[in-house]
């Protein structure tokens, strides 16, 4: 849907699931890139999604009405943002520009009477960050997936492990030997 299109409707009545199922799309062939190891594309693809109109407007929304800090402002002072607001927002969204300095608050810390800094970027800032976010997140889960298979693989080896365990102090037998099973060795030593 190119710009002119999207002036046509208001904020309100945009076509949320379309919107969202484009920008899935090309975060799935984003993924598949990456899987593949192919970097030009996946470069391509991300440079593709991030001046993506759809893509822009997933950004405004998740900063501007889905995140809890929603209504936090930043260091120019807006809190929140209007329906023609938030439309000129994904219109004006690029990442040639410099980002505006943060607003430092100071925040207690939990169970101690000192204080460490926050910083509250702008609503626009915000966007940005997340337009980019929207972008790699693709990639390097793509990167990690294997990782965190084989975690998973071996939490599934150690639930094996616990179910072969001990029997109860109460038991008379205490010459216990733990069961090892070829499977439960092979899903523990296999390499990923």
């Amino acid at each position: 849907m190119s710009t002119t299109a999207a002036s046509v409707y208001e904020w309100n009545d945009l076509p949320w699931k379309t919107i969202e199922q484009r920008v899935f799309k090309l975060q799935k062939r984003i993924y598949r890139a990456s899987r593949r190891g192919d970097q030009p594309t996946v470069h391509k693809l991300q440079r593709l999604l991030m001046k993506s109109w759809s893509t822009k407007c997933v950004a405004v929304r998740k900063v501007t009405q889905d995140n809890q800090g929603k209504k936090t402002a930043g260091v120019d002072g807006v809190k929140a943002l209007t329906p023609p607001q938030r439309q000129h927002l994904v219109q004006t969204l690029q990442l040639t520009e410099q980002a505006l300095p943060t607003r430092r608050v100071w925040i207690p810390k939990p169970n101690s009477t000192e204080k460490r800094p926050l910083g509250i970027p702008t609503i626009r800032t915000r966007a940005e960050q997340t337009l980019v976010k929207l972008a790699l997140e693709p990639e390097w889960e793509a990167q990690f997936e294997p990782t965190a298979m084989a975690s998973e693989q071996a939490a599934h080896a150690m639930m094996r492990l616990k179910r072969s365990s001990p029997p109860s102090s109460r038991s008379r037998n205490t010459s216990w030997t733990p069961i090892w099973p070829n499977a439960l060795i092979e899903s523990i030593t296999k390499p990923s």
